[in-house]
């Protein structure tokens, strides 16, 4: 486009008709979009004098911050674990078929595997920006090897690990490069572990707690040590209990540092966690919740046996298992799912539904300010949802990606 001077200036995009989450709230608002970014109405009209290029009629839908999957194994036969001589594509092929779920940007998640496979695949996964070739990826989550044998859960025995004298240079020597690293979930009752916690969260990566028999005192320490989630909260930890509520009772915790803010991730699919859980998580700390799928390959396949790691995975209807047991495995929700579970088993309002999914993991990641929100300046990467909140279209960086087949009508 050229502006009155003859310069060539980016087009404005003006979506009409719709809801924007923005600021807690959905509010019957235009949103406009320049050069991937969402911009200031009144500072066109007023400081730059300019009107849209284009207008795009909404149809009265919901427009939210796309959604951000901070735990994710593979899906659609993709198994991020597995150290395939492409192991970029596998996960270019997930990054594109999630679009499709309202996700525009996830951490692809590796779980327990021997120190070959780390090293051979987390080179392969760089961080990337999302566009039309999918979503973004913002870095890799590791779930173990340094988690409890006793809560392993799908984890396989023999490559779990703990740390020697030197802690840090084992977990170095375990994973390898931890350039694209993002997430480390580590049981914290593990010797040494805090030297672990703050070593990690020195280099930028976000230390969750999981798979775990720590009691409250334990993971309250590990919290002070630097440690900002919990990977799928009442799953493979101790329950709580009244006297010693265990990794649970962080959600109302006294003993935090000042200002520390404690997220939690949970897989609403309707089979890890009991709709009465989930109400009570939210219930207690509904700014820290986090919706995680916690997908494994199997997603979008469909039944029979598949892979996760080392370990083969059985999927029966809804549910995955470590196939011969009855020890669940993953998901196979997709996320869009997930939210409207959420919404639907706790009643919470579907703006906490939606923030859930983007603005929450956006901020455990310390992302606020350019993803998980509308507000001016974020990146315009966003999903537009009907009123029962299923997806109709993903924008990253304000372009199409992916869209509903009854909405190209």
């Amino acid at each position: 486009m050229r502006d009155g001077r003859g310069t060539v200036r980016a087009p404005v995009l003006q979506f009409t008709n719709c809801r924007i989450l923005r600021g807690r709230r959905l509010l019957r608002e235009d949103l406009w979009v320049r050069e991937g970014h969402i911009v200031d109405p009144e500072k066109l009209f007023f400081e730059e004098r300019l009107v849209a290029d284009q207008q795009r009629d909404c149809g009265g839908c919901i427009l939210a911050p796309g959604f951000i999957d901070v735990q994710i194994n593979g899906g659609f036969g993709v198994d991020f674990s597995q150290a395939t001589e492409d192991v970029s594509s596998g996960v270019a092929l997930v990054a594109q078929r999630i679009l499709s779920h309202g996700v525009t940007s996830f951490c692809p998640t590796l779980v327990t595997s021997p120190p070959e496979i780390y090293h051979k695949v987390l080179p392969q996964i760089p961080v990337k920006s999302g566009g039309p070739h999918g979503a973004g990826v913002l870095g890799v989550h590791l779930e173990g090897p340094f988690i409890s044998r006793e809560k392993r859960g799908a984890h396989p025995e023999a490559h779990l690990r703990s740390y020697e004298a030197n802690a840090f240079h084992d977990v170095l020597a375990t994973y390898g490069s931890l350039d694209n690293v993002r997430i480390v979930t580590l049981a914290p009752e593990l010797g040494r572990s805090h030297e672990v916690i703050q070593a990690l969260t020195a280099r930028g990566i976000c230390v969750s707690l999981g798979h775990s028999v720590a009691n409250l005192r334990v993971a309250e320490e590990a919290v002070q040590s630097g440690a900002t989630f919990i990977t799928h909260l009442f799953n493979a930890m101790l329950p709580f209990h009244h006297r010693d509520p265990g990794i649970v009772g962080l959600l109302t915790s006294d003993r935090l540092p000042p200002g520390r803010h404690i997220f939690y991730g949970m897989i609403s699919d309707g089979m890890h966690t009991n709709p009465a859980a989930l109400r009570i998580a939210h219930r207690a700390h509904p700014q820290g919740m986090v919706l995680v799928t916690d997908a494994v390959p199997a997603l979008g396949l469909g039944n029979g046996r598949h892979t996760l790691g080392q370990q083969e995975v059985e999927v029966d209807g809804l549910t995955a298992y470590v196939a011969g047991t009855k020890t669940l495995s993953g998901s196979i929700a997709p996320m869009d799912v997930c939210v409207r579970h959420f919404l639907q088993a706790t009643g919470c309002s579907v703006e906490s539904a939606l923030e859930a999914a983007s603005l929450h993991p956006a901020q455990l990641l310390g992302l606020e300010k350019h993803k998980g929100t509308l507000d001016f300046g974020a990146d315009a990467d966003f999903v537009m949802l009907d009123d029962s909140l299923h997806v109709r279209a993903t924008y990253i960086s304000g372009e199409l990606v992916w869209q509903a087949e009854e909405a190209r009508q």
